[in-house]
Parts: structure tokens; sequence; C-alpha cells
């Protein structure tokens, strides 16, 4: 599903990964984050995609919004239990968007 952004400029958050084995707890975890995310001032929306690299990427209006996100006490605790439990490595990357364009049959 492709996020429904706004003019630009606005803000990604590029997160992507390699898990662990197994699931211990992940997907539901992530379905959490996303509900919890939608609900923060500033979200505007979420592309994610798995295989053997994981990319997820959020998008925000500001980088105020994106500090938010970062310091909410349910977001601290799942990226932590990552750390610990759920991935390999990851790398968070943030960029502003200055232009998108695309297509849609």
């Amino acid at each position: 599903m492709t996020a429904q952004t706004p003019e630009p400029p606005y803000y990604a958050v590029i997160f992507t990964s390699v898990r662990t084995e197994g699931d211990n707890g992940y997907s539901e975890m992530a379905d959490q984050m996303v509900e919890l995310a939608h609900q923060q001032d500033g979200f505007l929306g979420v592309e994610s995609a798995r295989n053997e690299i994981g990319i997820t990427v959020s998008y925000w209006r500001d980088l105020e919004a994106i500090k938010n996100w970062k310091e909410n006490m349910d977001h601290s605790v799942a990226r932590e239990k990552g750390r610990k439990d759920w991935y390999q490595s990851f790398k968070v990357r943030i960029a502003k968007v200055e232009r998108d364009y695309g297509f849609v049959i």
C-alpha cells in the first residue's frame, strides 16, 4: 500500500533491517507500532516491505514530529526489544523530501 503524502516538503524516516530467526512477537508489535504512529501528530503514512532485508519508510510533517515519535514510551520499548530479540542489524536514515512524483494506472 502506498502512503498518501502531501505536497513536499515533508520528511521520510527510512528504517532498514536484517531480522533474527523466528517471529518472537515481532509481527504483533509491528502492527501495534503502525497503529500508534497513526495517532501521532505529524504522522503522514508508512510503506513497508521485507525479504532478506526489510525496509520501512514512515513519512512525517517535520523534524519535531519525528523527535516526538522517537521519544514515545511505547515506541522506545519496541526499539529496545528490537535490539535484543528481533534484529541482527538495522539502520535509520532521515531525509527531507523536496520533490515527489509518480504514476498510477
